[in-house]
């Protein structure tokens, strides 16, 4: 799809709207968003039905959910898990399956809502198989739009899927514009917590071991997305979502740290008016939401005591001490498969640091490192279809591992 800057043809607006849910599947059921899905499920068991669970590893945990929430289907994309999760659920009625084909097999099953929260460029098939069911997406799987961008808000297109957001700042945005003309929006800014670094020096930040990057001063999240959190990288992926999201030019989008997390979003409009979203920092609001738009259901989260909390605090990103965000622009406005160059590099890189290969602000370095040579090799090129997107994928994979495992700067 080729836009022009600032602009964005009508389908760019991937959020639609239609009617109550009752059937639900969950991709990614053991993980932070799927968990909290089921959570909010079982407040209300009566108004819910569960049709199919995906888990990648964890078949304990894949088969109890399953279980309390009386699913029709699980399955484990673990092949080797296959026996323990099948011994598990003996006698229960629930059909079990496992392999990547599988959870691709369960994400099609016919489902009012398909919760999509597989981490990661694993989650690219199974949400593609959601959108193609032509009903609800609920979206915690960022790489879709990130890696995707065209081709999968074609597919949202081609079936007359709805999508809507999960990531706590674009349900923020979405909340926010309420129906409100392109014409309108002036800019839309993305917070971010600034994660457990914010105020560390340059050095001290050089020498963060994984166990200091995993303590999210807010949020209770999964390894990736935390360390995403700490390097900022996370909010550079969230600017690429917003752009394929809402009809908001590159130039249109900001970000802001916000170290209290309560303000998730907000939209400055051309008559000078912003509004803004506030919330606790629980991932089952926006869930909920997705879960019961246009009706809103009732959560069991915190509720917000501004005269408590005293004052809300915000301040400019830094990109000197936090280069990611700049890499993460910089992907956006090369183009393209750069966005997915630099997703599955971050992928790799974040790995190797968790498997202590690299040091923290290393991450950052080789992304960039990888969308360099991609740009060399003339790699970075215009993807029409999920295929292409998945090659894109694993070339720029083996190119980061390549860079890594050759180059004396990112040798441990």
């Amino acid at each position: 799809m080729s836009v022009a800057p600032g602009t964005h043809p009508p389908e760019r607006s991937g959020v639609r709207l239609d009617g109550p849910i009752r059937t639900v599947s969950v991709l990614g059921a053991t993980g932070s968003v799927g968990t909290s899905t089921l959570d909010l499920i079982g407040q209300t068991p009566d108004a819910f039905e569960v049709v199919a669970l995906t888990a990648q590893n964890n078949a304990k945990g894949l088969a109890e959910l399953a279980i309390k929430h009386r699913a029709r289907f699980a399955v484990i994309g673990d092949e080797a898990r296959y026996g323990e999760l099948k011994s598990l659920l003996a006698g229960t009625g629930i059909k079990c399956g496992a392999g990547a084909d599988a959870v691709v097999t369960a994400a099609g099953e016919p489902a009012d809502c398909v919760m999509a929260s597989i981490v990661g460029a694993a989650g690219l098939r199974p949400t593609f198989a959601a959108a193609a069911q032509g009903r609800r997406v609920a979206l915690a799987n960022k790489e879709c739009l990130v890696s995707g961008g065209a081709v999968f808000l074609a597919e949202v297109a081609r079936t007359g899927a709805e999508l809507l957001p999960v990531d706590s700042e674009h349900s923020a945005v979405f909340q926010a514009l309420a129906g409100a003309a392109p014409s309108a929006i002036e800019t839309i800014t993305l917070t971010a917590s600034g994660g457990p670094f914010r105020t560390w020096a340059p050095e001290k930040i050089a020498a963060a071991t994984p166990e200091m990057a995993l303590r999210h001063p807010n949020w209770t999240m999964g390894q990736k997305i935390t360390i995403d959190s700490a390097t900022l990288m996370n909010k550079g992926l969230e600017l690429i979502e917003a752009y394929h999201l809402f009809p908001v030019g590159a130039h249109q989008l900001a970000v802001v740290v916000h170290p209290q997390s309560i303000v998730h979003a907000l939209v400055s409009f051309t008559d000078g008016s912003v509004m803004a979203q506030l919330a606790a920092p629980d991932m089952r609001t926006p869930i909920a939401l997705s879960l019961s738009w246009p009706a809103r259901m009732s959560a069991p989260t915190a509720r917000l005591d501004l005269v408590a909390l005293g004052s809300l605090t915000f301040e400019a990103p830094d990109e000197v001490r936090f280069p990611a965000l700049r890499v993460a622009r910089e992907a956006l406005a090369r183009g393209d498969t750069a966005p997915a160059i630099l997703n599955a590099a971050n992928e790799v890189a974040v790995a190797a640091f968790l498997g202590r290969r690299i040091g923290f602000s290393q991450i950052s370095q080789l992304v960039a490192e990888t969308l360099n040579a991609a740009e060399a090799r003339h790699a970075i090129v215009k993807a029409d279809s999920l295929c292409d997107v998945l090659a894109v994928d694993a070339e720029a994979r083996r190119l980061a591992q390549a860079l890594l495992s050759d180059s004396v700067v990112f040798a441990s």
